[in-house]
């Protein structure tokens, strides 16, 4: 799957998104090594720091279908934006080389970037005695 097609997968999941607070939509598409797909959308709460974001929802999805091993995810929102630190810590946790399409909300790529770059020095499983 390319980066363009993991994209649009995103953009649709946006259409799901539950962001009654922010008006802020985003979806996220996750691929699977053997190139299974984990959308997700971001979840709010009236309860603010019970929200929960996009790329975590389909991590989250992911694991809780056996699959720990992630090749690339996509991300679509307004004005493409990247993650933000927890997902980052989330997304490191599964692959620190992991490629990140970052898209606009029209599934448009805005640019591509790995994991390590968007968050150097990380803390990880190789940090912990």
């Amino acid at each position: 799957m390319n980066a363009q097609e993991l994209l649009q997968l995103a953009s649709e999941a946006r259409n799901y998104a539950y962001a009654p607070y922010s008006n802020f939509q985003v979806g996220a598409a996750l691929l699977g090594a053997g190139g299974e797909v984990f959308t997700g959308c971001n979840v709010e709460n009236a309860s603010y720091g019970l929200a929960v974001c996009a790329e975590r929802t389909a991590v989250f999805k992911a694991v809780s279908e056996g699959v720990r091993t992630f090749s690339a995810i996509a991300i679509s929102l307004p004005g493409g934006g990247s993650p933000c630190g927890a997902c980052r810590q989330v997304l490191y946790e599964f692959n620190p080389d992991l490629k990140i399409y970052l898209g606009d909300e029209h599934g448009v790529l805005m640019r591509e970037v790995s994991l390590n770059k968007l968050l150097p020095d990380a803390f990880g499983p190789d940090s912990l005695g």
